[in-house]
């Protein structure tokens, strides 16, 4: 059983590139663009952005999960509520505090890799329109942005 927790809670990680992906291309520059769009456009003076609502909806559906296992007997629904945990922490380090730097920390991080996803970022931020944008993923990106 720990060897399937373990593999699910993997699998979960990597849907959920996917899914940020997805949902950045088709839901944030889609229909949700008036939540997103101050991410792109810097017309507000609060630390919080509309963007940040997006958070809170993959924290309720990882809470969703955890309930699942807890009063379904749902036994997935632990390691699936674990990865998209971990994915969003990881992605609000790699996003929010590597790339814009919302704190100040990982300012001397310069890996191949980690210059990859700033260039492949600031590409994305390049067009403040909700069309015609490129680069939605995260963690993968294309390999051209490495070079």
């Amino acid at each position: 059983m720990t060897f399937l927790w373990i593999l699910t809670l993997i699998i979960t990680f990597c849907v959920m590139e996917f899914m940020a992906w997805f949902s950045h291309k088709y839901i944030m520059h889609g229909f949700l663009w008036s939540l997103h769009k101050d991410h792109h456009i810097k017309d507000h003076k609060s630390w919080f952005e509309r963007n940040d609502l997006f958070f809170i909806f993959y924290a309720l559906v990882s809470s969703g999960f955890v309930i699942l296992w807890g009063e379904a007997n749902f036994w997935a629904g632990l390691p699936i509520a674990a990865g998209i945990f971990i994915y969003g922490m990881t992605y609000f380090l790699v996003h929010d505090v590597f790339i814009h730097q919302r704190f100040k920390l990982f300012r001397k991080a310069n890996s191949k890799y980690a210059k990859g996803i700033r260039r492949a970022h600031k590409i994305h931020h390049k067009n403040i329109h909700k069309e015609d944008g490129e680069c939605f993923g995260m963690l993968w990106v294309p390999l051209k942005y490495f070079k």
